[in-house]
């Protein structure tokens, strides 16, 4: 049996989508809350960023089901022993990907090494040439020949697989929405395809269509090719672009969670109690914002380096060494990124506490308490979700500039900084390895384009002066 292996980046990640779950339930019941979000997913480039972000999040999920696998049992003792290495079920989904590491460099889709070596051949003699990999392109015989018409063919049939696939899901749909709104299934396709649905159904196929193209893509060529190549080390550099998905995620979710809690409380409160509470609040975020956070966090870091090198113990593995570190860095960047949304949250609790109807709340004698709670938290969410989804981006871009000067995540962990960190050296070299930054760039520009397409409409759906205007 597996022994599942609970990290605290993946607890807070599954209470993070459990909320999520219960915001959803609960804002579908208040046609205050559900007219927002339905006009967001009426816009075509919020519809197609959220596909994308979607297929971020799977990923990330994924790879935080943590697991050890059992080691054999060859002394007939009763107790199991796991092995050290902790997976997850991405690692096993990704299959051969994870475990074929050549010797070191190679290029995207290359059957040999990137430099050259001594080959020594059966009858002794020695040359110099670039050695053929040991797993990429291995099943061909002559790979000068081959490999071309061997990509095209897996090309081909990942084509195949996707006009096959998507209209089976294009039916699904239309059957589950003509069922929805009492139509017929060939008339609801037809509208779909035409683009006649208040929802922007046709460009959501079209973009699910491109992400299961790239998936029977990644099927059909990573098993066979490095797509992307290998890094110093030998491993693929696909692999790691997709396990830097997960950090990215949780740097820019778990962080919101640590942030909120401050910016609400206290911005709400220097607001609407003013006085000797506005003066405190407003000099401790004052005092914390004239501090560097760049020194913060790499003090923060460092005394977290130290307390995991004195207590080795408490860790059993390397991956929960490497996430506390990970935990640690997204508190330290929610404790120095709360100020800029208390301020908001400051100014706008100052402008509601004067209307009327809060007035006469607290003539009334209703309690501070049930003020915040009733009339100032409600009018101030559109701040707060649209703030979020607007840091989401930067914070994801955070990790990539700590990790790239040395305080960021562990060394050992997967991530887009790292990758770029690595890749300073590898970018001198003659001749230039690229594909590792290249790689770490597109999928973290993919990521932060998308969540700031989604977020631009979060703004307009959210923010009551741009509703107004319209």
């Amino acid at each position: 049996m597996i022994k599942p292996v609970i990290l605290w980046t993946d607890a807070l990640v599954f209470m993070l989508l459990f909320a999520v779950v219960l915001f959803a339930l609960y804002a579908r019941a208040r046609p205050h809350l559900r007219s927002p979000w339905k006009r967001i997913f009426t816009s075509r480039m919020a519809s197609v960023s959220a596909v994308f972000l979607l297929t971020y999040v799977v990923i990330g999920v994924l790879d935080s089901l943590h697991f050890r696998l059992p080691l054999e049992n060859r002394t007939g003792a009763q107790e199991a022993h796991y092995a050290v290495e902790v997976l997850s079920v991405f690692d096993v989904l990704l299959g051969p990907v994870r475990t074929q590491v050549e010797k070191t460099y190679s290029a995207p889709f290359a059957t040999h090494l990137f430099t050259r070596e001594t080959i020594e051949h059966p009858d002794g003699s020695q040359s110099r040439d670039y050695p053929r990999l040991e797993y990429g392109g291995a099943h061909l015989q002559d790979p000068v020949t081959e490999r071309n018409a061997d990509i095209r063919q897996r090309v081909l049939a990942a084509l195949l697989q996707t006009l096959v696939a998507m209209p089976a899901v294009l039916f699904l749909l239309g059957a589950m929405l003509a069922r929805r709104y009492n139509r017929s299934t060939r008339q609801t396709i037809l509208d779909i395809l035409a683009a006649r649905t208040a929802a922007p159904w046709r460009a959501i196929l079209l973009s699910v269509g491109m992400v299961a193209l790239l998936i029977f893509l990644a099927i059909n060529l990573a098993g066979a090719y490095h797509v992307l190549g290998t890094d110093k080390v030998g491993q693929d550099v696909f692999y790691q672009t997709l396990k830097s998905i997960r950090t990215g995620l949780v740097i820019g979710t778990l962080t919101t969670l640590v942030m909120l809690p401050f910016a609400i409380l206290l911005g709400i409160m220097a607001g609407y109690l003013r006085g000797w509470v506005d003066d405190v609040i407003q000099y401790t975020y004052t005092t914390l914002n004239s501090i560097p956070g760049v020194l913060l966090i790499a003090a923060a870091i460092l005394m977290l380096q130290v307390y995991i090198a004195n207590n080795p113990q408490s860790f059993e593995t390397t991956l929960e060494r490497a996430d506390i570190r990970l935990l640690f860095l997204c508190i330290i960047l929610g404790i120095t990124s709360w100020t800029g949304l208390c301020r908001l949250l400051r100014g706008e609790s100052l402008k509601l506490r004067e209307v009327e109807y809060i007035q006469a709340a607290a003539s009334f004698g209703v309690s501070h308490a049930r003020i915040i709670t009733r009339h100032i938290l409600p009018n101030v969410m559109h701040i707060v979700l649209i703030t979020v989804v607007l840091d989401f981006s930067g914070l994801v871009l955070a990790e990539a500039v700590l990790s790239y000067i040395g305080i960021g995540v562990d060394p050992t962990m997967n991530s887009w900084g790292n990758m770029i960190n690595r890749a300073r050296l590898e970018m001198a070299r003659e001749p230039m390895v690229w594909w590792s930054l290249m790689s770490a760039f597109v999928f973290m520009f993919v990521l932060v384009l998308a969540a700031n397409l989604f977020s631009d409409s979060v703004r307009d759906a959210f923010d009551p002066r741009l509703r107004n205007n319209r």
